[in-house]
């Protein structure tokens, strides 16, 4: 059984005077590619304290999506694991759920014999 997963930002909240953003929506989806009703979503709020003067610091005119999922998988990091494993850990979760709605959606079938 396929499944596409689909992580996305939904919006962001900046600073004017700086750029820095203040606050990251995001959301993980999986969805079963031949159930296409079957599917989970974890999604979340990121808050930030930016700091312009930081090195790390990038202008929000130069922000990626690409970016601003790395703070995200960076935020969902727990004990040990590194923000792959973190990334992982919650496509895996959803993934089970999704498998779940399949299974029981396929168990059983409605109509009439006749």
């Amino acid at each position: 059984m396929a499944q596409t997963t689909t992580w996305k930002v939904n919006d962001m909240v900046r600073d004017d005077a700086t750029g820095g953003v203040k606050t990251v929506y995001w959301e993980c989806r999986v969805q079963d590619d031949t159930h296409t009703e079957c599917s989970a979503t974890e999604g979340g709020k990121l808050r930030l304290t930016p700091d312009p003067d930081a090195s790390d610091f990038v202008a929000y005119a130069d922000l990626t999506e690409a970016t601003v999922l790395g703070w995200v998988y960076n935020s969902l990091i727990e004990g040990e694991e590194t923000a792959d494993e973190a990334k992982a850990r919650i496509e895996t979760n959803r993934q089970g759920k999704v498998t779940a709605q399949v299974a029981r959606k396929t168990a059983e079938a409605s109509g009439m014999p006749w």
